[in-house]
């Protein structure tokens, strides 16, 4: 079996789909590894690092006889007609991408399809990219403040801690929590499920208790939307908490969902000049009213508002670590006897399958 691992081109993209320590597994498994010569520059893995694969000169060259693509982003559309017919693909692949590899007869493992279950953590890629992206939108957010962020006893005086707010209490969230508690601010968090409540406890954070707010949990331990009532509570309710806090990490998500709006215009205009908001929901509208994803936002008032997009791929060499590992799990539930065998009745490439046969599933 032929792998090919593709230098990402999306802008900003920094990551890598396999690292020379999962190669090393690929090519022990028996599996030819191609590598598309500068793929892991970024990531800090020079080519002379891909110990047992072959690095081809250009992605075409690559491509040539491939049985498996893997990338972080989508192949780009001109790589489309240069993949072989009933090949495999392997990235993060966003809908409108679908019809396209359908088109060309080609099987599609999407991974932001990995379903929430225990069998699904070592291939949850979207889990393990929150990671990176809870703790560096803290570090983002601390990085922009005018102030410090833990308590000093200095021969100038004390200063007291900052404070930090974080929305939602998911895998990022709660990085998040455990990131700013570790720099020493006074940490407080809000999440519409009532079952992270200890969890947020644990890590050393003040849970935000809404009255009136019943629990809305979904699938898979996933939010759910909340009815309008519980959504005005809500609302109201950070309107007089965000005003507290000198940084605000929101990372609020509905799968299938555009972000909950969390944080009004009002109550960013009652915030302290200096505060900043980082907003890790961006790209899906944002938690915040005044988001704009990928820009910086400066209030009339002196707030910062970030809605940074792939905050991941600004620590790639952690980041493509996680990735690969999630990768190669995944693959070597596709290997049988050192050849490509998809098992379409395994539970994991059901869900994930988002083209196979020329068809879109899961649209």
């Amino acid at each position: 079996m032929r792998v090919v691992v593709l230098k990402e081109t999306k802008a900003g993209e920094h990551r890598v789909a396999q690292t020379p320590e999962t190669v090393a597994k690929l090519v022990k498994a028996g599996v030819e590894v191609v590598i598309e010569a500068g793929a892991g520059l970024a990531a800090g893995f020079d080519d002379a690092a891909w110990k047992g694969a072959t690095v081809a000169p250009d992605a075409k060259t690559a491509l040539s006889g491939a049985q498996v693509v893997l990338s972080v982003q989508p192949v780009s559309e001109a790589l489309v007609p240069h993949l072989s017919r009933g090949a495999l693909l392997i990235s993060f692949l966003p809908s409108a991408r679908r019809p396209a590899l359908a088109e060309r007869g080609l099987d599609a493992l999407a991974m932001e399809k990995v379903p929430r279950t225990t069998r699904g953590q070592a291939v949850d890629a979207l889990s393990s990219q929150a990671t990176v992206a809870g703790y560096k939108a803290v570090l983002l957010g601390a990085s922009r403040l005018p102030r410090l962020l833990p308590m000093m006893t200095t021969a100038a005086g004390t200063l007291t801690p900052g404070k930090v707010l974080v929305l939602g209490a998911g895998v990022a969230g709660l990085q998040a929590i455990a990131t700013a508690h570790r720099l020493g601010a006074q940490v407080s968090a809000f999440d519409v499920r009532a079952a992270v409540k200890e969890q947020v406890q644990s890590l050393g954070a003040k849970f935000v208790d809404i009255d009136g707010v019943g629990s809305a949990e979904g699938s898979g331990g996933y939010a759910k939307e909340v009815g309008a009532d519980d959504q005005a509570r809500i609302v109201s309710t950070l309107a007089r908490v965000v005003p507290l806090a000198d940084l605000v990490v929101s990372t609020a998500q509905i799968p299938g969902r555009p972000a909950p709006r969390l944080i009004t215009a009002d109550a960013v205009k009652a915030m302290r000049r200096g505060s900043v908001i980082v907003d890790l929901a961006a790209d899906t509208g944002g938690n915040c009213e005044l988001t704009q994803a990928g820009e910086e936002v400066v209030t009339d008032n002196g707030v910062l508002v970030l809605g940074p997009r792939d905050l991941a791929a600004t620590m790639p060499l952690h980041a493509s670590m996680m990735f690969a590992k999630n990768v190669l799990t995944l693959l070597l539930l596709c290997l049988k006897d050192g050849a490509l065998s998809l098992p379409l009745e395994d539970e994991l490439i059901a869900a994930m399958l988002v083209t196979h046969g020329g068809v879109v599933r899961h649209a």
